[in-house]
């Protein structure tokens, strides 16, 4: 599966540390904000994961993918990882040719970035 790397963490440490931003509370909002985000990519899950059974012609969704949505925290609580751990999730996010995509991971990540940014935010002002 993909992965999302920030870029300047090095510089985002000393600015916190600089502005007196509590180590604590930086973890809080990661903590915070990798639930959120768990919680979105869960529901998005629901909400899309509905295929038409051949045989009988009626939707229906195993609901296994949303089933191993996990956070771990790592990185001393400054790092959430959130994500499934079915070994066919990117095939439902990117699509294979046999059937289309259905993003569920990238808008929630989408969704949450400018939260996570705004509580950053508030921490250093």
């Amino acid at each position: 599966m993909g992965e999302v790397k920030i870029v300047g963490m090095s510089r985002l440490h000393k600015k916190l540390e600089y502005c007196g931003a509590n180590r604590e509370a930086v973890k809080a909002v990661v903590l915070k904000n990798g639930n959120q985000m768990n919680e979105q990519m869960k529901d998005n899950m629901e909400h899309a994961y509905v295929t038409i059974n051949p045989r009988t012609g009626k939707p229906y969704s195993t609901g296994d993918t949303a089933g191993t949505v996990n956070t771990v925290i790592t990185d001393g609580g400054m790092t959430a990882e959130v994500g499934p751990t079915t070994e066919y999730s990117q095939y439902v996010e990117y699509g294979t040719r046999f059937m289309k995509a259905e993003p569920t991971i990238r808008p929630a990540f989408d969704r949450q970035v400018p939260i996570f940014k705004k509580d950053m935010e508030a921490l250093v002002r």
